[in-house]
């Protein structure tokens, strides 16, 4: 713990002060081998970012789950800043809810943060008589001390955007966040903001539509995602669906981490937009498209126009600068967002093999990491090379006064050659929260 209070519970009081915490020393990801040719279960890698170590740059501990063919994706936390106040609270353990199997794993980072062990396993059947959901994408803690998971679906693989709650000290399935019969048409990410009493979800598609890869005709057939939900925050419901001009697809959503702020980016990956979702005189919610990345034309691809594909977005945590990735052009990218209604290109960092998809940032915003798979079945479909020779981890060093993206050239994770062959590499985690993780209220 960075904060020199006697009673805080896990995390920082402010943003602003969780720019003032420690360097990075670890870092955990999952590693996918679904789709991959390799009968092995997924694992959650550690990874040392720390250039004093001698160990920097290497796969440190590896916790395969006990399970194949989960499709580890997100990950998220027992509890974060949202429970700042509360000194009864620890932030040790870190959530894997599957994308595939609709498992949660529930991971004690606490006991040794260097060599993670699995601590429960919450099988899927509990969710689907529970919840009638599955498919589960993000996790995240709420003040009330409970954890909150994101599906894509019902248990038979049909659309549904719903919420599973878990207690944070047993994690036990309690039931659904949203009122019965309440859940959106499709889901995917999710971020709250308690002081303007709302939430906001977005959407992919259904694990039907999208599971086994990406077919052009499922778009024409309206398919896909193109609508955000706004939720009211105490009555857990949806007041607003905002359908998205040039918004194909809305993945990943992020208020900015201010939490006075009514207003915040969805980043569209089908139509590569950023759209900026803020809140009305009168109490309702608009959305507004503010950055466009043009398609490339192409001979010989899947449609005759490729996509930027924008699949993570991430806000520093002082709100001045916006970060995307163009998982299928190949770039990064880092807009200042001091006016969120003009963004503005400062930094774009060029030619990634296999395509920029995760990122994170480190909490002083001077370091950027990324990874290059995106969903395995997607990942052979596009990136083939990724299923043979593994995804890595980059880190970009990032110019904060000015603005700036440059590769650090002494830096490369190659998940390639992982133990058991080749694995693909997704969302990264800090032990002590980043900023996609942490929520203030």
């Amino acid at each position: 713990m960075a904060t020199k209070c006697g009673k805080c519970g896990p995390g920082y009081p402010t943003p602003l002060e969780a720019m003032k915490g420690p360097r990075e020393e670890i870092v955990y990801l999952p590693c996918i081998y679904r789709n991959t040719g390799t009968e092995a279960p997924d694992y959650l890698a550690t990874v040392d970012v720390d250039p004093k170590s001698p160990y920097y740059c290497q796969v440190i501990h590896r916790l395969p789950m006990p399970n194949l063919k989960d499709e580890l994706h997100h990950s998220g936390w027992n509890t974060c800043s949202s429970c700042f106040g509360d000194s009864t609270k620890s932030r040790n353990k870190l959530m894997l809810p599957c994308i595939m199997s609709s498992r949660i794993y529930v991971v004690d980072v606490g006991s040794d943060p260097r060599a993670p062990k699995l601590h429960k396993v919450i099988e899927a059947e509990d969710i689907h008589a529970k919840c009638g959901l599955g498919y589960l994408h993000t996790s995240h803690c709420l003040a009330s001390g409970e954890v909150m998971i994101s599906s894509l679906g019902d248990p038979k693989g049909n659309g549904k955007g719903g919420f599973v709650l878990l207690d944070g000290e047993t994690f036990e399935v309690k039931g659904t966040w949203e009122q019965p019969g309440g859940a959106a048409p499709m889901g995917y990410d999710f971020w709250y903001q308690p002081r303007h009493n709302v939430m906001i979800s977005t959407e992919w598609a259904a694990p039907n539509v999208f599971g086994d890869g990406f077919n052009p005709a499922d778009v024409e057939a309206g398919l896909y995602g193109s609508h955000i939900h706004v939720w009211d925050w105490q009555r857990h419901k949806i007041v607003q669906t905002l359908p998205l001009q040039d918004g194909l697809i809305p993945l990943e959503v992020r208020f900015l981490h201010n939490p006075d702020a009514a207003q915040g980016f969805v980043g569209c990956a089908l139509s590569s937009t950023i759209q900026r979702f803020y809140k009305n005189q009168g109490g309702t919610w608009s959305v507004e498209k503010v950055i466009q990345v043009p398609p490339k034309k192409v001979k010989g691809w899947l449609l005759p126009e490729m996509p930027g594909l924008i699949t993570d977005i991430l806000l520093s945590l002082d709100d001045r600068f916006l970060y995307f990735s163009n998982w299928l052009h190949g770039d990064l990218r880092q807009y200042d967002i001091s006016d969120p209604q003009r963004p503005r290109l400062t930094g774009q960092g060029k030619r990634v093999p296999g395509g920029p998809q995760m990122i994170q940032l480190s909490l002083d915003g001077k370091r950027l990491y990324v990874t290059t798979s995106l969903y395995s079945a997607w990942d052979k479909q596009f990136y083939p090379d990724l299923i043979r020779e593994g995804s890595v981890m980059l880190q970009i060093d990032v110019d904060t006064i000015k603005g700036g993206l440059k590769l650090n050239p002494n830096f490369l994770v190659d998940f390639g050659k992982e133990p058991l062959g080749p694995a693909l590499a997704h969302e990264l985690r800090y032990p002590g929260g980043d900023c996609s993780s942490d929520i203030w209220l």
